[in-house]
């Protein structure tokens, strides 16, 4: 049987996404984007990574967030969406702002991880392979390496985007004088850093007391919010406890000792706040984080197109009074 061609929605840039200017670029983002670092993989249904996916880009979620080794199993996150550009998104492709990266363990020996040239190189070659592409939107070193100079790591970024494999270049997770120089040695080789990605929600501030934030705006680099959810603890999903099929419960990339009760009760102000306002804890958690003009963009992840259409919601209402910023600080920073 011949599966049906999709066809997006035609009102998929009316449905209320807000876009946002990466810094000083013609890039325009929409201000949530679709992370595929869990549920895209092999472990899941290609049938619900395609539901999610197109979910996504009918309602204006035009950035799709990979990495070399997002699955799980790594790579295969990839793959699926190499499925998806060929089943799917095809025609599309030029709508489309897709960003892949490497930095973390991919392969063994000494090749297969961090900064490196050599690493860089081969891993993005690997990438748009996975994902049936020519070139990736923006390429990202993953992490800051100590070991290797680090203008041989970004060497490779200036030398990426100017084969064309790459359009732009992005950093995650730099300490800020590795950003800064970073931000200088890139500009003054006319490939600017187009986006900054760290983590960032209510519980972890520190994009912002560490001033990461602060120089991308200043330098003109855009800003992308990942684990905007703190893994899961700014939802519903804790306030009474530890569900038995949660990733805290299986052990998953949270750990069961961080919902002390201190913890709880932080997450229990936050959540009546967040019904004061009409919204979820999830949609106000993301909306605080789009309230600041600085934030370019912020990358939700999902299980089912029932997440992503709740996290759409927090567009509705990214404003917050004086006294409702300062209630969220209080509880925000225990």
């Amino acid at each position: 049987m011949i599966e049906p061609v999709y066809q997006p929605s035609p009102s998929r840039y009316e449905n209320g996404m807000i876009f946002r200017r990466a810094g000083r670029s013609g890039v325009q983002l929409p201000a949530l984007s679709l992370g595929m670092w869990h549920n895209f993989g092999s472990e899941q249904t290609f049938s619900n990574v395609q539901e999610m996916a197109h979910y996504a880009f009918d309602h204006g979620i035009v950035y799709f967030d990979l990495a070399n080794n997002y699955g799980p199993a790594y790579g295969t996150a990839e793959e699926n969406f190499g499925r998806l550009m060929e089943r799917s998104f095809r025609p599309y492709r030029d709508e489309m702002f897709i960003a892949t990266k490497a930095g973390y363990d991919m392969w063994p020996g000494p090749y297969g991880n961090w900064g490196s040239r050599k690493y860089l190189m081969a891993s993005l070659d690997q990438s748009l392979r996975r994902m049936k592409l020519d070139y990736a939107d923006v390429f990202y070193s993953h992490r800051y390496d100590p070991e290797t100079p680090l203008e041989e790591t970004l060497q490779a970024l200036v030398d990426i985007v100017r084969s064309g494999k790459a359009l732009y270049a992005g950093l995650s997770r730099y300490p800020l004088e590795a950003e800064r120089f970073a931000f200088r040695y890139l500009a003054e080789r006319d490939v600017p850093c187009l986006l900054f990605q760290d983590k960032y929600n209510l519980f972890n501030r520190e994009p912002e007391t560490s001033g990461v934030l602060s120089l991308a705006a200043e330098s003109g680099s855009g800003f992308v919010a990942f684990s905007p959810l703190a893994q899961g603890l700014l939802t519903g999903r804790y306030l009474n406890g530890i569900p038995q099929d949660s990733r805290m419960a299986e052990g998953r990339s949270l750990r069961s000792d961080v919902l002390t009760d201190a913890m709880l009760a932080r997450i229990r102000g936050l959540n009546d706040l967040a019904r004061r306002r009409g919204q979820t804890l999830a949609e106000m958690a993301l909306a605080w984080l789009l309230s600041d003009k600085r934030v370019t963009s912020v990358i939700i992840g999902a299980s089912s197109t029932a997440q992503i259409a709740d996290n759409l919601r927090a567009l509705e209402n990214t404003s917050f009074s004086s006294e409702e910023l300062t209630e969220i600080d209080a509880l925000s920073r225990g």
